[in-house]
């Protein structure tokens, strides 16, 4: 399990996907794919931040309270939380790389696709 913001972090960057960058936003720590902010850390619980649907959010809650959590100042996005110590890899690696792809220039991914495809 993925406990802490720099094993989310080393997590993340090891995946190998391009166009990922470390920035800040609010004076945190982030990853930004495409430029946009792809994956935190709460400065609020002790949470892991991914992006998502509310729908989805209000779903893995209901299946798991333990592991996905919610604070007050994320109610409004559809960003998801998964508590420390709770982050299941293979979980993760699914969620970024799907949250990576959807953040993508249509163009980019189709020459990104294509690449992978040749190897």
């Amino acid at each position: 399990m993925i406990a802490n913001w720099p094993e989310l972090r080393a997590f993340a960057l090891s995946l190998g996907l391009p166009r990922v960058e470390i920035a800040e936003s609010w004076g945190n720590e982030i990853l930004k794919a495409h430029g946009k902010m792809w994956t935190w850390w709460s400065p609020y619980v002790d949470a892991a931040i991914f992006k998502g649907s509310i729908d989805e959010r209000e779903m893995l809650m209901a299946a798991d309270p333990d592991t996905f959590i919610l604070h007050p100042h994320y109610a409004k996005f559809g960003n998801i939380l998964v508590a420390a110590g709770r982050i299941d890899p293979g979980w993760a690696e699914a969620r970024l790389c799907n949250s990576w792809r959807s953040m993508a220039p249509k163009r980019f991914l189709k020459e990104w696709d294509a690449s992978q495809n040749d190897g």
